[in-house]
């Protein structure tokens, strides 16, 4: 019996009434995090209020393969052919610094060049950029705008929790299940603190040997989907520093990937997750993660990274002047429920800002080559 595919339809998505009113209210704690991060930070510049660790900018490419299945092959995925493209590797934290203190949760974030058809960004429909804003979670930790409010002022302010000790853990735990205070008890945030606990207990690897997942769900044209970034195994196999030892240096994400690039090529392969059920595989609950036994992930595309030398203090800079955001897509791939459409104008307004204070300039470059020739 063939697995029918939820279609997509506008009312997947469920409207909060409170959205607009709460996502101002990130913004503006977005804002002021950048712009106090040029002081707070000590690099001398703004920061991004999320993934503000960069590792590496890296040239890749993405082939769209052929002879995919009707369902899978939506979008930019129905015509196959290959596009020059880049890669940012990051850590998940609004914070620089020691990697030991940054936690687990990385981040992919591609840019694919030379797609046909407007972006879903208003003030900049023409690029023929293509991106995603990955992680190494199929889950994430927040499921409504409202509950980001204090999750975001705990994740901002978590160096100065931990910093107590055992008693500065334990009064972050309480003012995460509680809302600092605001929840009552029926409404604690059980699901999203049980989802930060399984994210904070991620493997410390190579950045090169995680998954990296949208987290929420995107639009697949006529369907619902996930997208991950699964590392080949082939090349997965071939690393050779896998294991990163966060206490032995300041620095081991970078220099890992560095050695590993210079030495071999690597590659992903683009995967796609269609929703069966939207029960089980709700898009609002993004601290739910899919069954694959509902729907398995299918490849659509390869991500090949050649063998490069990422080493030079540059490589961070033109990385730093980038701007990755999940809503730089064609209407066939738009993001979905409710915390994925707030990252549209919270990604857009911290960009301006960001690069307003560090005198960059801001703008799609029109090509890999641009940057990394």
């Amino acid at each position: 019996m063939a697995t029918r595919f939820v279609p997509y339809t506008r009312d997947v998505e469920v409207a909060d009434p409170q959205f607009d009113q709460n996502l101002q209210t990130v913004i503006e704690k977005a804002e002021r995090y950048i712009a106090e991060s040029v002081e707070s930070e000590g690099v001398g510049r703004a920061v991004r209020d999320a993934h503000a660790k960069g590792y590496g900018l890296v040239r890749g490419e993405v082939e769209i393969l052929d002879g995919l299945p009707a369902e899978y092959a939506q979008g930019v995925y129905a015509t196959p052919g290959r596009h020059d493209a880049l890669i940012r590797f990051s850590n998940g934290s609004p914070h620089v610094g020691a990697d030991a203190r940054l936690g687990g949760a990385t981040g992919l974030a591609l840019k694919i060049f030379d797609i046909d058809g407007p972006t879903l960004l208003e003030d900049e429909p023409d690029t023929r950029t293509f991106d995603y804003a990955n992680i190494n979670a199929p889950i994430f930790f927040c499921n409504t705008v409202e509950h980001y409010l204090f999750i975001q002022d705990l994740f901002l302010q978590a160096p100065a929790y931990f910093a107590e000790g055992r008693a500065g853990a334990h009064r972050f735990y309480r003012d995460f299940v509680t809302g600092k205070g605001t929840l009552g008890q029926e409404d604690w945030a059980w699901d999203e603190f049980l989802a930060f606990l399984r994210l904070s207990q991620l493997p410390k690897v190579n950045v090169l040997l995680s998954s990296y997942w949208t987290m929420g769900a995107v639009r697949h044209g006529d369907y619902v989907a996930k997208v991950r970034f699964a590392p080949d195994p082939v090349f997965a196999d071939a690393v050779i520093r896998r294991a990163v030892e966060v206490d032995s240096a300041p620095e081991v994400f970078r220099p890992a990937l560095v050695a590993e690039l210079r030495e071999r090529p690597y590659a992903f392969d683009i995967q796609v997750q269609l929703c069966t059920d939207l029960e089980r595989m709700p898009v609002e609950d993004v601290t739910v993660e899919w069954p694959e036994r509902l729907s398995p992930f299918v490849t659509v595309a390869k991500l090949r990274i050649p063998q490069q030398d990422i080493s030079g203090e540059d490589n961070l800079e033109k990385m730093d002047a980038l701007s990755f955001t999940p809503w730089r897509v064609t209407a066939e791939h738009a993001p979905l429920g409710n915390i994925m459409r707030a990252r549209k104008e919270v990604y857009r307004r911290s960009s301006v800002l960001r690069h307003k204070l560090n005198q960059q300039q801001r703008e799609e470059p029109p090509s890999a080559d641009r940057l990394l020739p």
